[in-house]
């Protein structure tokens, strides 16, 4: 397997016959919590932005080599969409007061990012389907992540009102 192909694949996870994204998702989020646990959320957060700027450089190469957009096999834009979800999540789980806080905010980022990148709506769809290249490839996860963070957030948020009074 060549370099590019592990990278676009996430170690090989994107070659699953059945449901690469969410096999891509799921290979990538106990990654994303070791680095945070590991080395921290800022962390995080560098290797995300280079991911992605790597992400769409490597996807352009691969989609000008073979002519095929956005392959199901490509799965490194999942790695970072269900990071941005998770560092959106975990960062409000912190700031709440109810018990398995941080648990319920690990499996809300990945159910709410599955969501936002499975259904497309609004903006994510239209860059999906309107935007060429590793920009459009990358970029409705970049989208589907921050929009996945922020529905976790606000349910994390509204389950900590239900506990408060």
């Amino acid at each position: 397997m060549t370099l590019q192909k592990l990278f676009l694949t996430f170690f090989g996870a994107g070659l699953s016959p059945k449901a690469p994204g969410t096999i891509g998702t799921l290979a990538a989020l106990p990654v994303g919590l070791a680095i945070i646990y590991y080395l921290g959320m800022q962390t995080l957060f560098l290797v995300t932005f280079v991911i992605s700027i790597v992400g769409i450089f490597e996807i352009n190469k691969y989609e000008r080599n073979t002519g095929i957009h956005d392959h199901q096999q490509i799965v490194i834009d999942e790695a970072v969409g269900i990071w941005l979800s998770l560092m959106v999540a975990l960062s409000t789980a912190i700031s709440v007061s109810f018990p398995y806080a941080e648990l319920a905010a690990i499996v809300l980022s990945f159910l709410t990012f599955r969501l936002f990148d499975i259904w497309k709506p609004s903006t994510i769809g239209k860059i999906d389907r309107d935007v060429d290249g590793g920009l459009g490839v990358m970029g409705d996860d970049i989208l589907a992540g921050i929009a996945g963070g922020l529905l976790s957030a606000v349910i994390l948020l509204g389950v900590e009102k239900l506990f408060s009074f």
